[in-house]
């Protein structure tokens, strides 16, 4: 696909401004950034455009531009602001632009689940970017958490307009399984605690029903937090999302024989669940698909639990509460199913789901303590790819840490720099966990370094275009 970039570009470099206003805006802009951005800027030349689609998209040049660019792609953005980004944050930017390094990103033209608009926008902005400043001599494609999805599909659809691509706490497992699996959790919650609700979950209204709904659920679980069958019904929910046990890092990291603290940290994670993905996020997503993208009709949920990565911690809690986890699971498998549309089934896969053909490489970064987008993602994504006969293209790597995208700027660097290995070398080179904190602690000594050897449990319910067998 060939999109030209608006005629005039708004081009600057940054010590050459001449009017004022622009000067008072770079003043408070670099204000708000770590001194390192501020004199990495110092001799880039930045450049703000506008494509037809009415996206924006934002670039950063050094003088010393090493001639790779990196095509950032950012995560889901709610609005009504909606900002270009060409790097994931200020920190890892300007070690990026020291080393040489050219950034370009755009915002998508519209917020939420916006796909379709994101991956032409993205090569548009990579036009726009070469129309600019010429052939770049190597074009890697990166992303964060939605942004990963998005740098996905460009590197399984467009391969011929990068060299490789690296996915950061993406959500790799594609739209339909995400969808699925963010049913199960609160299909669990209406289900043990708020039976006699009215709760829709799934052909939301609008963003009103979805804040009341949200609302609700949140109410009926920080109800239920107060007694030990209340835990263990949410522990149960919970570990249907595969939500782990230390999912931010204020928490307290519990030991593996502390079940009330790996509760306590799960039912601040279900409660941003209901807030943020489970209703709003949801609504808007059925709204682009037509209706109701995701299913649990033919679901077991004592199969679901059993492979959970935290279905001890809810075997033990409901053995304290004196219930019975085998009622429980029972109940759910009897209760009324939820059928999708087909129709927005069909849109969802056709747009946000992967056959897992890679023709470039690509390396896929996780935390382990993710519980919005949980580390399991990375299994269903090795499954799909794996069918496809593409693993030889795929790496993936994992930080010892908790929360959602909570990369320092040097383990960022260490996943490039893999990457570009990879790319010089033909072969996958130095993907270890020693390698990588080796290589992160080059490329930046002062923040940490965490990769760890790791794999995750099985995704619970994987959808790929790779498994003809998915479905209904």
């Amino acid at each position: 696909m060939t999109t030209t970039a608006p005629p005039q570009p708004h081009v600057h470099r940054t010590r050459r401004r001449t009017r004022i206003a622009g000067a008072a805006a770079l003043l408070l802009a670099v204000g708000a950034l770590p001194a390192t951005t501020a004199a990495a800027a110092s001799d880039t030349t930045h450049v703000d455009g506008r494509l037809p689609s009415g996206a924006t998209y934002m670039m950063d040049v050094p003088a010393h531009w090493n001639g790779t660019v990196l095509l950032f792609s950012h995560g889901y953005a709610t609005g009504p602001a909606n900002p270009a980004q060409d790097a994931p944050d200020d920190a890892t930017k300007a070690l990026l632009l020291r080393n040489g390094y050219a950034l370009a990103g755009s915002s998508y033209a519209t917020t939420g689940w916006a796909v379709t608009d994101a991956v032409p926008d993205q090569l548009a902005t990579l036009t726009a970017f070469t129309e600019r400043f010429g052939t770049a001599s190597r074009t890697i494609a990166w992303g964060r958490s939605y942004g990963g999805l998005v740098t996905t599909a460009i590197a399984e659809r467009h391969p011929e307009r990068i060299d490789g691509s690296i996915s950061l706490c993406g959500l790799v497992h594609g739209g339909v399984a995400n969808w699925n699996n963010t049913l199960d959790p609160v299909f669990a919650i209406k289900t043990l605690l708020a039976p006699g609700t009215d709760v829709p979950l799934v052909n939301i209204a609008d963003q009103r029903a979805a804040d009341d709904a949200a609302d609700t659920l949140t109410s009926v679980v920080d109800s239920a937090q107060t007694t030990a069958e209340g835990r263990a019904r949410i522990a149960l929910a919970a570990a249907l999302h595969n939500i782990p046990v230390w999912n931010q890092p204020t928490q307290p990291r519990p030991t593996a024989t502390d079940g009330e603290t790996q509760q306590a940290n799960q039912y601040e994670a279900v409660k941003g669940l209901l807030q943020i993905a489970a209703f709003n996020r949801r609504q808007e997503a059925e709204a682009r698909a037509g209706g109701n993208m995701s299913w649990n009709t033919g679901v077991d949920y004592a199969k679901l639990l059993g492979r959970s990565s935290v279905r001890k911690e809810v075997t033990e809690l409901y053995r304290k509460a004196g219930l019975s986890l085998r009622a429980d699971l029972a109940t759910l498998n009897r209760a009324p199913r939820i059928s999708a549309d087909p129709n927005a089934v069909a849109w969802m896969s056709g747009t946000s789901s992967f056959t897992g053909k890679l023709a470039k490489p690509q390396l896929s970064v996780h935390t382990i303590g993710d519980a919005l987008v949980p580390v399991q993602t990375e299994s269903a994504l090795k499954r799909a790819v794996t069918a496809a006969g593409s693993a030889s293209r795929l790496r993936q790597a994992y930080t010892d840490n908790a929360g959602h995208c909570t990369f320092s700027p040097a383990e960022q660097l260490a996943a490039l720099h893999t990457l570009e290995d990879r790319l010089s070398a033909g072969s996958w080179v130095g993907t270890d966990s020693k390698s990588l904190n080796s290589r992160a602690t080059e490329a930046d000594p002062t923040s940490p370094t965490r990769y760890v050897p790791y794999h995750p449990a099985p995704y619970p319910r994987p959808y790929d275009l790779a498994h003809p067998a998915d479905g209904r």
